[in-house]
């Protein structure tokens, strides 16, 4: 996997020491050395990976379950991420219906939400040291093609009978002064998403789960008999009845046969912390995060301690050879951030980071048995909203490995699209996300 370029988010937590208390300095974790054996190995100390382990704990704690990671806890997208919680997954709701009918289309909302629920809850149960704050996610237009698609979503949300309020351009600036045309009104949260990860770490630790870290997995063999898999690290190798890769846009370099999930590299920055009144304009009082409805257009949030994250702009595709790509998208963001309110012409902009993200060609995850490997299962691709339905992936693997597969929706599945990537194609990638960040611009 590709490591992002410098810079650490501006959480207070960082990759964390699972067995060491909240908030002290992380330690790094143990390699894979010589043979080892589990019942179950998850691959990945993500989210997907550690709540996977944490629910599978739960269920049986007889199984004995290790978690490697080519790194440590919350060192990837999971640590990476600007902490919105929001119900989302796969594409919007008006193509939903079109794609999948419109009762498994009000199934796949009605899963975010709740999986949106089971964070807020799962965080209350861990005892995370800054608790995630619910409050109200926007999408919002300043174009005639974005009150298009939102007036499209809007009539599909009434279709099915779900209540997303739209918002009018007054709605929007009772809760944050910005100037915004239209929006359709979420419930949601933010939090610390590298503190949750580093809270479930913690938690796996005291139910007997065993963590490693800087052992990056190779590849997978056939073990001595068909109930037996070998998963190859550069220390050593682990022996394993079943095993969970969430090892996201990894699946590619490692040879996986999931379909094509591509390796994006997104970014965001964040300020100090404003005053009280900047705090108020841009979503103090109800908690309100808002997300532009044009894609790659930027999408801000406040944080507990009053700073304002702004994500968005050009991903790059992976591997980056150098910073000079991601410095360009800092700027840009900084630019954004400057125009978006009065308040903010002169804040000090104190932190920058990136992290990829596994993007799939219809837009929806990838989670199920490899083809090839039935006791293998795969999870990742997406698509840069797995705050909440990573945990909610967690939770299914674990259902289906203690108790049969439950309920299956579109994501539940062994392979994505496969979009062939010969190196002519990937000039051509790369100016396609380049048309659409001028396009964001433009709607900016």
């Amino acid at each position: 996997m590709t490591r992002p370029p410098a810079g650490r988010p501006c959480w207070t937590s960082s990759a964390p020491d699972p067995t060491a208390p909240s908030g002290t300095e992380p330690a790094s974790p143990p390699r894979v050395r010589g043979v080892l054996e589990a019942d179950v190995t998850v691959v990945g100390a993500g989210l997907a990976g550690l709540s996977t382990a944490y629910y599978l704990a739960d269920r049986d704690p007889s199984l004995d379950i290790l978690v490697v990671d080519a790194e440590g806890p919350a060192a990837g997208a999971s640590g990476r991420g600007t902490g919105l919680l929001g119900p989302r997954v796969g594409p919007s709701v008006d193509q939903a219906i079109r794609r999948f009918g419109p009762d498994t289309a009000r199934r796949m909302y009605t899963a975010s939400v709740e999986a949106v629920e089971r964070v807020v809850d799962l965080c209350a149960r861990l005892g995370v040291a800054t608790p995630p704050r619910t409050g109200e996610q926007l999408v919002a237009t300043r174009t005639s093609d974005g009150l298009a698609a939102l007036a499209r979503q809007a009539a599909a949300y009434r279709e099915l009978g779900l209540d997303v309020p739209v918002l009018s351009a007054a709605d929007i600036h009772d809760r944050l002064d910005v100037s915004y045309h239209a929006g359709l009104l979420y419930r949601a949260a933010t939090l610390d998403p590298a503190g949750l990860t580093g809270a479930l770490a913690r938690a796996c630790a005291a139910k007997g789960v065993r963590l490693l870290g800087n052992s990056p997995l190779l590849g997978l063999m056939p073990g001595q008999s068909a109930a037996e898999t070998h998963l190859a690290f550069p220390g050593g190798t682990v022996r394993t009845r079943k095993a969970v890769l969430a090892v996201n846009a990894a699946a590619g370099s490692i040879g996986l046969k999931v379909g094509t999930v591509l390796p994006l590299l997104v970014h965001a920055v964040a300020t100090a912390p404003l005053s009280a009144e900047a705090q108020d304009a841009l979503g103090g009082r109800t908690g309100c995060a808002l997300i532009d409805a044009h894609p790659l257009a930027p999408y801000f949030r406040l944080t507990h301690d009053g700073r304002l994250v702004l994500g968005g702009g050009r991903p790059l595709l992976a591997p980056v050879t150098d910073d000079s790509g991601s410095a360009a998208v800092w700027i840009r963001l900084e630019e954004r951030l400057r125009g978006l309110h009065p308040a903010l012409a002169e804040v000090e902009v104190t932190h920058r980071w990136a992290g990829e993200i596994g993007m799939t060609a219809d837009g929806l995850p990838v989670v199920g048995p490899l083809a090839d490997h039935r006791d293998v299962w795969y999870v990742g691709g997406c698509c840069g909203h797995g705050l909440a339905m990573s945990v909610a992936h967690g939770a299914h693997v674990a259902r289906a490995l203690t108790d049969g597969a439950p309920d299956l929706l579109p994501w539940h599945r062994s392979r994505a699209p496969r979009l062939p990537l010969p190196a002519p194609v990937k000039p051509l990638l790369r100016a396609a996300l380049g048309l659409m960040e001028r396009g964001a611009r433009r709607a900016a």
